[in-house]
C-alpha cells in the first residue's frame, strides 16, 4: 500500500468541481460536486443524533434502498437541519436539480450540508451554484482539493489523503476528503466524509467495511463532546480499477479493508487536529488492556476530558487529570498498576507509575507537551488489547468562535 498525493479524484472515473454559491459565506467557495463517471455502489453511515438533518435522512433512504449512486452535493454554511418538511423537499430540489443538468437520476444523487442549524437553504443559490460547477467537473487532484476547501465551515485547512493498492496484480485507489472542526464527538461528529474508489465490490461488503471501520476511526475522536444532526461518511465504489469483483470476505477484502483504515485513520485525525481554536493533535494511546471494548473506552474517556485538554493547551504534564478521566471511564482497574506516559517528537517520558509521580523533569515533559502533536501512552498491564484515540487542546479560542458561531 503506498500513500499518494490527492483526495475525491484520485481513483479512476471520479471527477469534481466547486463554486462561491453564497449561500452564507462571501468572498469563498462554499458548494462542491462529486460525481462518478459510471454508476458506483454506495455506502454510509450516519450520525447517532435523535435529531437527524434532511440530509442525513435523504442518504439514509437512498443507501439503504438505492443500488448505486453517481453524484454527492455538498453545501457548507447551513446545515439544512430542524428544517421540517420544506429541508426535505429542498433534498429533493437539490437532487432533482443534478438530474436536469447532468442526466443523472435524483435517486442516484447524495446530498450534505454543514453549517448554522435551523436555516432554509436559499435553493435559487444552489440550483445556481450546481449548474455553475457541472462544466467545471474535472478529475485532476486541484478539483478534487479544491472541492475539500469548499465544504469547510471553521476548518482552518482543507483535509484530504489517498492510497494505491494492489488486487490480483490490479492497482487500485481509495481516496477521500472530510470537513469537521467543531461539535465532534465519538459515534460520529460535526463531520462529513466522502471517500471514493475504483475497487469493484459488493455492495453489501462496501457497508459492512464502512460500518465495522468507522468505530475505529471517525467514532473515536472528540473535539468539544457534543454529536452533530449532520455527521455523514459516504464511500462509492465504481469498479473502473477493473479487478474481479469482490464478492466474498477473502484476502483481496482484507486488502481493501487495511486501505480503507489508513485513509479513515488519517482523515479522523485531521479532523481531531483541526478542532476549533486548537494548536494540537492529543492522541491518547491504551496499552494492554482486558479488552478492545475496554481499551476504547479508556482513550476516549482521556481525550474528552475538558480539564486534560486544557492541560495539554497549557503543556502542563497535569497526569492527576489523565488518571481521574481513566478512573471515571466506567473500566475497573488497578491504579497502582498502570504506567502514564507523554510522547511527541521531542522525545517521550514516564509520569507515573506504582501509584506515584515519577522523578520526572517538569522542563522535559513541558518541551514535549509543546510540540503540534502530543500522545499520552496509559499502560494498563492487564492483558494484550489496545485503542488509539484522538482529539485536540482546549483553548480561549474555542469559546470565541462558538460564542458567535450563527453571526
Amino acid at each position: 500500500m503506498k500513500v499518494i498525493t490527492g483526495g475525491v479524484t484520485a481513483a479512476k472515473g471520479f471527477e469534481a468541481a466547486s463554486t462561491a454559491a453564497g449561500i452564507k459565506y462571501e468572498g469563498r467557495k462554499d458548494m462542491a460536486l462529486i460525481v462518478s463517471r459510471r454508476e458506483a455502489v454506495s455506502a454510509g453511515t450516519f450520525t447517532s443524533n435523535v435529531v437527524k438533518a434532511a440530509p442525513v435522512k435523504w442518504d439514509m433512504r437512498l443507501v439503504a434502498e438505492e443500488d448505486c449512486a453517481r453524484a454527492i452535493v455538498v453545501n457548507a454554511g447551513i446545515a439544512n437541519a430542524c428544517t421540517g418538511e420544506k429541508g426535505m423537499e429542498y433534498c429533493q430540489k437539490t437532487a432533482k436539480a443534478v438530474e436536469n443538468t447532468l442526466g443523472i437520476p435524483a435517486n442516484q444523487v447524495l446530498v450534505a450540508s454543514t453549517g448554522v442549524i435551523g436555516m432554509q437553504l436559499p435553493m435559487e443559490k444552489l440550483k445556481a451554484g450546481i449548474a455553475a460547477m457541472v462544466p467545471e467537473l474535472d478529475s485532476r487532484i486541484e478539483s478534487g482539493r479544491e472541492a475539500a476547501c469548499a465544504i469547510m465551515t471553521t476548518d482552518t485547512k482543507y483535509k484530504e489523503t489517498a492510497v494505491e493498492f494492489e488486487v490480483e496484480g490490479t492497482m487500485v485507489t481509495l481516496g477521500g476528503m472530510c470537513k469537521g472542526s467543531g461539535m465532534i464527538h465519538p459515534n460520529m461528529c460535526t463531520m462529513l466524509s466522502f471517500v471514493t474508489t475504483d475497487l469493484a465490490i459488493s455492495k453489501e461488503l462496501l457497508q459492512e467495511a464502512l460500518r465495522e471501520d468507522v468505530k475505529d476511526t471517525y467514532n473515536m475522536i472528540s473535539v468539544d463532546g457534543d454529536t452533530s444532526t449532520n455527521d455523514t461518511v459516504l464511500l462509492l465504489a465504481n469498479g473502473m480499477a477493473g479487478n474481479t469483483k469482490i464478492t466474498e470476505k477473502d484476502e483481496n477484502y482484507q486488502k481493501f479493508v487495511e486501505a480503507l483504515r489508513v485513509v479513515n485513520t488519517a482523515l479522523a485525525k485531521k479532523m481531531a487536529g483541526d478542532g476549533e481554536g486548537a494548536t494540537a493533535l492529543f492522541e491518547t494511546k491504551v496499552l494492554n488492556a482486558d479488552t478492545k471494548e475496554h481499551a476504547k473506552m479508556l482513550a476516549k474517556s482521556v481525550i474528552c476530558s475538558s480539564l486534560t485538554k486544557a492541560a495539554i493547551y497549557g503543556h502542563d504534564a497535569n497526569w492527576g487529570r489523565i488518571l481521574c478521566a481513566l478512573g471515571y471511564s466506567g473500566v475497573a482497574f488497578e491504579p497502582e498498576k498502570i504506567e502514564l506516559f507523554f510522547e511527541s517528537k521531542s522525545g517521550k517520558i514516564q509520569i507515573y507509575k506504582d501509584g506515584i509521580a515519577t522523578d520526572y523533569s517538569e522542563e522535559e515533559a513541558t518541551k514535549i507537551l509543546s510540540e503540534e502533536e502530543v500522545t499520552v501512552l496509559v499502560d494498563m498491564k492487564m492483558g494484550e488489547a489496545e485503542a488509539a484515540a484522538w482529539g485536540c487542546d482546549l483553548t480561549h479560542e474555542y469559546v470565541t468562535i462558538n460564542a458567535d458561531y450563527r453571526s
